[in-house]
């Protein structure tokens, strides 16, 4: 199975509001939705590039994946996300060829995706997010 597009580059950031100011003022994009997704522990903004989104993500919680993420390396690239038309059997399928798998079944993400995460240490050391539907 093959994802069929760059769905989103997460970002980290200690602040949203701070943040997108440079994606505003300095690149032009307009923030078109923020999210609190609590389940993740995260606030969400997201900008279009093109067919790609960018999301930045700021913790509401210090001992959420971000919080964890910002206290140890500090604002940066934290993800990169593949869209699949199903999440399930990719995420399967990529275990299946070694990957070490965060999320053995799809959960809940921002924009109403189902998203999973592959392991770093599997990845070449990103952390890669799987999203879409079903």
């Amino acid at each position: 199975m093959k994802p069929t597009h760059i769905e989103h580059i997460g970002i980290a950031v200690s602040s949203i509001e701070e943040a997108r100011k440079y994606y505003e003022k300095v690149l032009g994009l307009e923030c078109y939705a923020i999210e609190e997704v609590p389940e993740q522990k995260v606030k969400t903004a997201f900008f279009k590039v093109g067919n790609t989104k960018i999301e930045l993500l700021e913790s509401t919680d210090p001992e959420g994946p971000v919080g964890k993420f910002l206290d140890k390396k500090g604002p940066g690239i934290h993800h990169i996300a593949f869209a699949f038309e199903e999440v399930a059997p990719a995420l399967t399928e990529a275990a299946d060829h070694g990957a070490v798998l965060l999320d053995s079944k799809p959960r809940n993400g921002a924009e109403g995706l189902l998203i999973g995460f592959l392991h770093p240490k599997s990845t070449g050391g990103v952390l890669t997010e799987f999203c879409g539907g079903k």
